[in-house]
């Protein structure tokens, strides 16, 4: 049987003790048990993970493209040949259904070291701009602070580009959901990468984290997580002008124009809505509708709302899983309650634990309406299945609705027009926009505006962010 717990952590291409005092455990967001634990790291073992990597940098920059995607494909067949195992970890970490972590959590990390490999030979690493040869170079030593929600597709989408720029790693995974982590250190150390060039610290933000974003030797912070952290995390970065790429939290709207196939597009809504439990950073948390259609579109929502039935995420047939902690339960729980004392309309879920799952981090799926888009529930970042119904007068009204937030990661648009649906889509302030629910592209620019962050991941984006630029006048 396989044990998860690790008493060791990954620095200069071997395993090693931590110098920390203790271990964190990890729960099982089901059954509430202890499922394993990780080292609990702290600076010092920052310190020699920043040293490995920084003695490895040279060479490992000095490496050729080709032979730095040479290795993203050996880890990215690593990967695909344990895609069972992380499959199943993640669902008993994280509480996401089976069938649904083997195609995401398992399957996107793949894809983000396939498509990074691609990626690379699209950037122009040297180019001729009249009298000067401009000239790209990694950007030095990265830490990758990453977040609980994706754990190993985050991490492979800090980790896959740093690497193909030249750059070296150390990452410290969230200590939520750490033990996939070691999966990949595995798979790393089996794909022969030079020592240095990945390292692997476990432990808190406020022990590891912190100690990696202020050190002096790390040239570049790429971290995931809440808009709060992020504050701090560019705070502490500052202190050495380091550069830093912030991917943070969301409130992203979904406009459903008046011409829409409206079944359609709530049932849609409510699913993406829904994704991991709504523990999805881009989730369409606001759904923006006509006003004079707002009863249909309740009775549809409260439909496929009450289809999500809560449930073990390892059994067959389970669309929502638990959250990953009990702290996140109650943090939604209060969201709800908080949504009931400001006077929305609950239509269907609420703060009681589901009907026979009094064991597990679960929530009910549940559905708000007539939100006002000052309300709470509105204006900040839930992370759970929790959706809000604003109902707008008209298309500037759509467009005000859905602005109106200090967020700017996702959104959506839907009409029967596709012209219409992309110009109200292009007014959107706002990273991403699924427009008729186009899906998912690994391979375009994912990132933020506002506070929901700053800086680019996946394709050739995801490379850029870990190169400097430097003019060699001729």
């Amino acid at each position: 049987m396989t044990s998860y717990h690790h008493e060791s952590i990954y620095i200069d291409g071997a395993w090693v003790p931590s110098a920390g005092h203790g271990s964190i455990e990890v729960v099982n967001s089901t059954t509430e048990e202890v499922m394993g634990s990780v080292p609990a790291g702290n600076g010092e073992d920052v310190e020699r993970a920043v040293a490995a990597a920084r003695a490895a940098l040279e060479a490992w920059s000095a490496t050729s493209l080709e032979e730095r995607t040479k290795v993203l494909t050996r880890i990215q067949e690593g990967l695909t040949a344990r895609m069972a195992e992380i499959g199943e970890l993640i669902a008993k970490e994280l509480g996401m259904p089976l069938a649904l972590a083997n195609l995401i959590q398992a399957g996107l990390p793949i894809a983000d070291f396939a498509t990074t490999a691609a990626a690379a030979a699209q950037i122009p690493f040297e180019e001729r701009i009249g009298n000067s040869l401009v000239v790209r170079e990694p950007v030095g030593v990265v830490g990758a602070i990453t977040p609980w929600n994706y754990p190993l597709h985050q991490i492979a989408a800090k980790v896959a580009p740093a690497l193909a720029a030249g750059c070296t790693v150390v990452l410290k995974p969230s200590e939520v959901t750490p033990l996939n982590t070691f999966i990949l250190a595995e798979v790393i150390d089996e794909a022969g990468l030079p020592a240095g060039v990945f390292n692997l610290v476990t432990g808190t933000g406020a022990e590891v984290g912190e100690a990696l974003a202020e050190h002096p030797q790390v040239d570049m912070i790429s971290f995931t997580g809440s808009t709060r952290a992020g504050k701090r995390v560019a705070e502490l970065a500052s202190r050495t002008v380091k550069r830093v790429a912030l991917e943070l939290g969301g409130k992203s709207a979904n406009i459903i124009l008046d011409d829409a196939d409206l079944a359609k597009a709530v049932n849609a809504g409510v699913s993406d809505c829904y994704l991991n439990s709504g523990q999805t950073c881009v989730a369409l948390t606001r759904m923006l509708v006509p006003r004079d259609r707002l009863a249909e579109v309740e009775d549809l929502a409260v439909k496929a709302a009450e289809s999500f039935t809560p449930g073990d995420p390892l059994q067959e047939g389970t669309r929502l899983g638990p959250l990953v902690s009990a702290a996140q339960r109650e943090r939604v729980r209060s969201y709800i309650r908080k949504g009931i004392e400001e006077g929305a309309k609950l239509l269907t879920g609420g703060a009681e634990p589901p009907q026979g799952l009094e064991r597990g981090f679960f929530v009910r799926p549940t559905v708000f309406s007539e939100v006002r888009n000052d309300m709470t529930i509105a204006q900040e970042e839930i992370f759970g299945p929790v959706l809000s119904i604003i109902a707008y007068d008209d298309e500037d009204d759509a467009v005000r609705i859905a602005n109106d937030s200090p967020y700017g990661l996702s959104g959506a648009v839907w009409s029967s027009d596709p012209d219409r649906a992309l110009k109200v889509a292009k007014k959107l302030r706002t990273g991403q926009v699924a427009v008729n629910g186009g899906g998912f592209n690994v391979a375009a620019p994912f990132g933020g505006y506002k506070q929901s962050g700053y800086g680019r991941e996946y394709g050739k984006y995801g490379i850029e962010e870990f190169l400097e630029i430097k003019s060699l006048q001729l």
